[in-house]
């Protein structure tokens, strides 16, 4: 009777225990995709960047190219005079009516061979003169293949005194003889001071540069490992107007702009592959837009977090998510949950990205179980698989990028923020708050697409 008595209970006991066990749970995974890059269309920003160059840094920069000896002609044959001219002091440079004036002061040393011919003798002496003047150019500018190109003429040639020689105690003019050389200095001149110019303002270098440095990509948070791109693609110029002591024009930059969770992303700047584009007008403002992507590895994580302490059920049936894994597959998002509790396993959810403006969280709509998922718990588990036990896990798989809204404004500040990206350039501007625009999937990452606008400006100043 007793060991009856045993037995019953022994029974009873293992029939409360296997009540009591934990439920084993095994869905069918479905596949995620099977490319490993992130891969999306890339949305295009247009910064546009009015330039303005000071005469002061144009003249500066000029003077060092032009300095010393700026003409020789050591044939005294062909017009009877061999000619040195040299640049004595700083050029000068002014704006008047919109052209730009050079005023150049010189010394010419010459050696003049004066006389006549008469009865079959050359009756012929030879004597150096040295004289100073000050010569006044002006000229037209342009621009041309990212050069500032300029037009320059003479306006005006004035001598400290006038051309002579001396002869037998007797100062003799001889600007029969200066009159046709100047001709040739002045125009050597010209030419050398529209080469010098030219050669300053040759922006292509100075520009290709600073999109290199641009494209280096920028680590903005080292606690989770964001990296902030620029990529330009084309670049536009207006053409250049002189006023007010510095010269204007309106640059342009077509480029793309993203932010990326994970590994410092590769360098992608090549100089051959951005187009020069010469344009009439811009728009004068800045419209961009972050590219802000998040791998689902990072995101996973972050909503990982999000089911930290809580659980779901209700009495005696409950379970705790302990991870959870995010793929995307047929333009849906797959979310896995790591369950304990009352179930122990994974299950598989489905739903849309969308977001909410109000706390600027990406959230997934429609959520829903994948069918075989569905199938599976309403045999096992079907309190789970009611409606209210979904809706509060929905309320948990939600993303923020409220960070990435102030990450996207602050990634570019320091650009807009009397930036130097080779010395002598300043660039300075504004930027209004950055909105959500919209958000793709790829196979391996969440992108949010936010846009920002402003406007911005770009000072050259005293260049090295």
């Amino acid at each position: 009777m007793r060991a009856l008595l045993f037995a019953t209970l022994f029974s009873f006991t293992l029939l409360l225990s296997g009540c009591a066990t934990t439920k084993k749970i095994e869905a069918l995974k479905p596949e995620p995709g099977n490319t490993t890059d992130v891969v999306y269309q890339s949305a295009t920003s247009f910064i546009n960047l009015p330039v303005s160059i000071s005469i002061a840094d144009v003249e500066t920069q000029a003077n060092k190219l032009m300095t010393g000896l700026v003409y020789e002609d050591n044939n005294i044959e062909d017009d009877k005079i061999a000619m040195k001219v040299w640049k004595t002091a700083p050029i000068k440079f002014s704006e008047q009516k919109g052209k730009l004036q050079s005023v150049i002061p010189i010394k010419v040393t010459a050696n003049v061979k004066y006389g006549t011919s008469a009865l079959g003798m050359d009756l012929y002496d030879t004597r150096e003169v040295n004289m100073d003047a000050i010569i006044t150019f002006s000229s037209k500018i342009g621009l041309s293949n990212w050069k500032m190109t300029t037009t320059t003429t003479i306006e005006s040639l004035e001598w400290k005194e006038s051309p002579t020689v001396t002869i037998a105690g007797k100062k003799v003019a001889i600007t029969y003889l200066i009159n046709p050389a100047l001709k040739l200095f002045k125009s050597k001149i010209e030419s050398e001071l529209d080469k010098s110019i030219s050669k300053v303002t040759d922006f292509k270098p100075q520009v290709l540069a600073a999109l290199e440095k641009l494209n280096t990509p920028y680590l903005t948070s080292e606690q989770y490992e964001t990296w902030f791109t620029l990529n330009p693609v084309e670049l536009y110029v207006t053409d250049a107007v002189l006023s007010k002591k510095q010269i204007t024009m309106n640059m342009g930059l077509k480029c793309t702009m993203e932010t990326r969770v994970g590994q410092q992303p590769k360098k992608t700047f090549k100089k051959e592959n951005v187009v020069l584009k010469a344009v009439s007008s811009m728009p004068d403002k800045i419209d961009v837009v972050v590219a802000a992507v998040s791998t689902y590895e990072s995101a996973s994580k972050v909503i990982t977090k999000n089911f930290q302490g809580q659980e779901f059920g209700e009495g005696k049936r409950k379970v705790t998510v302990q991870k959870v894994d995010l793929w995307s597959k047929d333009g849906k998002m797959i979310i896995a949950l790591d369950m304990t509790g009352s179930i122990n396993g994974t299950i598989y959810l489905t739903g849309y990205p969308n977001y909410n403006a109000v706390t600027k969280e990406i959230y997934f709509d429609q959520m829903d179980y994948v069918l075989n998922t569905k199938s599976i718990l309403m045999k096992t588990a079907n309190w789970l698989a009611e409606g209210f036990i979904l809706k509060k896990i929905q309320e948990n798989c939600r993303y923020s990028i409220k960070q990435n809204l102030e990450d996207g404004k602050k990634n570019l500040l320091p650009y807009v923020t009397n930036y130097s990206p080779i010395p002598g350039v300043f660039v300075n501007g504004t930027l209004n708050d950055f909105e959500f625009d919209k958000v793709e999937l790829t196979n391996n990452a969440i992108i949010a697409f936010i846009k920002g606008s402003g406007k911005m400006d770009l000072k050259i100043d005293g260049m090295k």
